[in-house]
Order: C-alpha cells, then sequence, then structure tokens
C-alpha cells in the first residue's frame, strides 16, 4: 500500500506506556466547610463529617475552563522542561462547556505558536466526570497505535463544578490536571485489564446551557455510582483472572491484589463507602470466606444478600465499612487529600486522588505497585482499571522525578487564601449573572491569583474570549522549605530520540 512501511521496518512496541509527569492546579481560593455549615444553618459535621469535607475550592469571574486547562498545561510544560514541538497529541476532558462548537483544545493551541508546532492530534471529550478519563485512554491508545509519531501525548482534564444554592453546593470544586503520556512511564498501563460499564440514566446532567449548574438525582446517582463500581470490578476481575489463567495460575483475585485504590470522589465520604462496597463484592464472590478469623468475621448474616438490592442498606453498609477500616486507611485514605481540601474537581477528581496518593508516599513506598482506577461520570460512563508502578525508584528516576514534582502538594493546598462564606456566596451569585454574558470585563482582583495562572481579560460582543497570564513568579518547594523558579529553561525531547518507532529502512537509525 502506498504509503506504508513494511511490517519488518517497524521498530520495538512502546513498552510501559502510561504517565510520565503529572501537573496539578488549584484555585487560589478556598471556603471552609465548618464555617459554610455554620452560614447554612445546618447541624455540625453535616457537611465535615457527612460528607467528609473540610475545604472548597472555588474559582472567580476571572477563570473559566479555557484558562484553568491553559494554566495546568503551561506548568506541567515548564515544571517538567518540555518544547512544545515534542508534543504530538493533545486531548482534553471536561464537562464544563461555554461554547458549543469551538473546542478547548483549539484555545490551549495558543501555548504552542511561537513553537511552530501545528501538528498535534486530539480534541475534546465529554461525559460528566468521565471525559479526562476517555480523554487518558485515547492518548495512551494513541501512543501504542500504528499512528504514533514518536512524540509524547498530552491530556488535560479540567472542570468548575458549581451548583445552586443548597444542599448541593458545599459538594462543589474546581481544578485541572495535565498528564504527560509515553513509553517507559514510572505509572504504566496494564494491558488489557480494564473493565467499563455504560447504562443511560437521568442521574445528572445539564440541560440548561445557559446556566453552569446541573439537574441532580441525589438517591439515583449514588446508585448509578455503585451499580457500575460492581459491574466494572466484575468484569475487571474476569479479565484478569483470564490473564492468569492463560498464565498457568488459578489464584482468585481480590482486593488485596491491589497496593492502592483511587476512586472518583464526589465527596470523602462516597469513596470509603465504594471502597467498602467492593469489599462486599470480594465477601459474596468468595466459594468459602472465613467468618471466624480476618476481614470477613461475624458478616455470616449477610452471605445471602443481593447486591442490587443493598445500595442504601443501613445494615450492610456499617458492617462492611467497618470490616474494610484496616483497608480503608491503607490503600485509599491518603487519596483523599485533593478531594478533602478542594472539592470535587468532576473530571480531575480522580487523577487528584492519584496525584494525592503520590504526593503523601515516598518512591519506595510505591515502586511496584498496582493501583486500582475507578472512574465514573453520570448519565452515565464509567471504568475500572489499574496502572503498575515502575520497581525503579532510585534518586533521579522517573518515579523519583514524579514524586519530587507533587511533594509540596500539601504546601500548595495550604498557601491558598480562605474567604468567608458570605465572600463565596457573592461569587457565586456573580457568576450565576455574568455566565455567558457578552460584552463582558471580569471585575475580581488578578492580584488575588497564584503567579502563572492564565485568567480571563474580557469576552467581547462576539462572544470571544480573549486571556493574560499574570506575572510567573516562586513557588514554594517542600524538599528545601524554600522556593523555587515557575519556569525551567532546560528541554527534554521527546520520547522517539530514545526508541524509533518506525526506521526510515529496516535496521537503520533515526537521525534526529
Amino acid at each position: 500500500m502506498p504509503g506504508s512501511a513494511p511490517i519488518s521496518g517497524l521498530g520495538p512496541w512502546p513498552k510501559d506506556v502510561g504517565i510520565i509527569a503529572l501537573e496539578l492546579y488549584l484555585p487560589s481560593q478556598y471556603v471552609d466547610q465548618t464555617e459554610l455549615e455554620q452560614e447554612d444553618g445546618v447541624a455540625p459535621g453535616k457537611y465535615t463529617v457527612g460528607l467528609g469535607q473540610d475545604r472548597m475550592g472555588f474559582c472567580s469571574d476571572l477563570e473559566d475552563i479555557n484558562s484553568l486547562c491553559l494554566t495546568a498545561v503551561q506548568k506541567l510544560m515548564e515544571r517538567n522542561g518540555l518544547s512544545y514541538d515534542s508534543v504530538g497529541r493533545l486531548e482534553v476532558g471536561t464537562e464544563t462547556i461555554i461554547d458549543k462548537s469551538k473546542s478547548v483544545k483549539t484555545v490551549l493551541m495558543q501555548l504552542f505558536e511561537d513553537s511552530g508546532n501545528t501538528d498535534v492530534e486530539g480534541i475534546d471529550t465529554t461525559n460528566a466526570c468521565y471525559g479526562g478519563t476517555a480523554a487518558l485512554f485515547n492518548a495512551v491508545n494513541w501512543v501504542e497505535s500504528s499512528s504514533w509519531d514518536g512524540r509524547y501525548a498530552v491530556v488535560v482534564a479540567g472542570d468548575i463544578a458549581v451548583y445552586a444554592s443548597g444542599s448541593a453546593r458545599p459538594t462543589g470544586g474546581a481544578g485541572a490536571v495535565a498528564m504527560l503520556v509515553g513509553p517507559n512511564a514510572p505509572l504504566a498501563f496494564e494491558q488489557g485489564l480494564r473493565g467499563t460499564h455504560m447504562q443511560h440514566a437521568y442521574d445528572f446532567y445539564k440541560p440548561d446551557l445557559m446556566s453552569e449548574y446541573p439537574v441532580v438525582d441525589g438517591k439515583l446517582s449514588i446508585e448509578c455510582y455503585l451499580s457500575a463500581l460492581d459491574r466494572c470490578y466484575a468484569v475487571y476481575r474476569n479479565k484478569i483472572h483470564a490473564q492468569w489463567q492463560k498464565e498457568g495460575s488459578e489464584e482468585r483475585f481480590s482486593l488485596e491484589d491491589f497496593g492502592y485504590l483511587v476512586f472518583h470522589s464526589p465527596y470523602c465520604k462516597l469513596v470509603q463507602k465504594s471502597l467498602a462496597r467492593l469489599m462486599l463484592n470480594d465477601f459474596l464472590l468468595h466459594p468459602n470466606p472465613n467468618t471466624e478469623t480476618g476481614p470477613f468475621t461475624g458478616l455470616d448474616a449477610f452471605r445471602d444478600v443481593k447486591p442490587e438490592e443493598t445500595y442504601f442498606d443501613r445494615d450492610v453498609e456499617k458492617a462492611f465499612l467497618k470490616a474494610s477500616t484496616d483497608m480503608f486507611e491503607k490503600k485509599t485514605k491518603h487519596s483523599l487529600l485533593v478531594s478533602n481540601q478542594n472539592g470535587n474537581m468532576y473530571t480531575p477528581s480522580v487523577y487528584g486522588c492519584l496525584a494525592s496518593l503520590i504526593a503523601t508516599h515516598s518512591a519506595s513506598q510505591i515502586a511496584g505497585q498496582r493501583v486500582g482506577v475507578f472512574s465514573y461520570g453520570s448519565g452515565f460512563a464509567a471504568t475500572l482499571y489499574s496502572i503498575r508502578v515502575t520497581q525503579d525508584h532510585t534518586p533521579g528516576s522517573a518515579l523519583d522525578k514524579l514524586v519530587s514534582s507533587l511533594s509540596d502538594l500539601k504546601l500548595r493546598l495550604d498557601s491558598r487564601q480562605k474567604v468567608s462564606p458570605p465572600v463565596f456566596s457573592e461569587c457565586m451569585k456573580l457568576r450565576q449573572e455574568t455566565h455567558h454574558l457578552a460584552p463582558y470585563v471580569p471585575s475580581s482582583s488578578v492580584e488575588d491569583l497564584f503567579p502563572g495562572t492564565w485568567y480571563l481579560t474580557r469576552v467581547d460582543e462576539k462572544h470571544r474570549r480573549e486571556y493574560a497570564r499574570s506575572a510567573p513568579g516562586i513557588e514554594l518547594s517542600a524538599e528545601s522549605e524554600g522556593v523555587r523558579s515557575t519556569t525551567a529553561t532546560e528541554h527534554i525531547p521527546s520520547p522517539a530520540k530514545k526508541m524509533p518507532r518506525i526506521p526510515a529502512t529496516p535496521g537503520a537509525p533515526i537521525s534526529n
């Protein structure tokens, strides 16, 4: 076929494709949930204990989905010393829609202008909180495919999660996560191990295109989330059992085979219940569980329950929350740092949990571990997949660099500015009144933003948006408890420099 390379001319298949680097952008302001409980006149602990949320990040009218993603991608590139011509694919996952035609991806191409690189595949992907995972799968699949040209892929998931005043508002949040994808990654996707479930439901949706607020059926949303978790876990177990059988093993897979588990986190309490839910699955699927000793002690009464009848069974929930307490402490709790302190970011939520897991462990602690990742988006779409962390945790290794880059995460969270609930409410009112307004010039202060943050400067009469970047400054450094520059000068070449994909002639090296 004209233009195709002979099979013998293909270079080695890319190995260990996954996440090489990861960068978070979190808004500079937050509201304290205890103070919000007092302001809203609800019982103490309703948000902090009942939901498991301590703080909630939010955006002023200076920030929108384009600015969040601009900031996250540029910080990823700068902090990792990457050149824009080393990127061949850029994927966006978001449900924060401000234009029904023009993608966020095309706005991000402003960052590539100076490099002259316009050969960048990928586009936006949307389905509630699942869009970031779909975008990440697209990037991984591209690197593993015959379409790969040897360059990196970048994925950015971002959203502004806001709700109308009322019981749902404390489950909001905002932020963006940008990820660098390529071969030889410290966080490698395990091939063939994805359990997916997709189904039609109106649990959470946004039919009013003139409003940022969703329509939510809270009870149905929880049922959809938990039922999707059940089904994804069943599919994942079947797939890993099939792999193990091919290798000659008859072992049974259980939660113990995950070193860590991270979940999409609408609120932290649901994550804890989700791990308990998976333990219920293990218990019901086990042919002969030991109810005398070990994690299943005293659970005999639940041996014959039907999973689809237990979504709101308080006795089942309480029993398995207690049974899974030690596992939650070891495998999941540390992943909730960002979720607890910043709230639900929608598409980046589960990747904020992944970042939190990395930030709260050393490279040696997570090296070689299998990490289960559950992603859920209402409507609804869900996948449980796994990442294998590289064994190499030596100083200067890819894993060591990844862990070091996130070691200041708690400092970043603590450096934000707390605002009072009345000021927060006024900010939400301003966003509501000015959403999709044109022409419009934001009224909030740029001084409140972190250094190096992109922000909206104006919307003209034709709804065209213009952006600027606050002056790059200095960042907190966990290593030195000092500061570091937000920019980098050393550029890392694309992975093709190290691993040719299609040589010019069989056996001949590529000159780059």
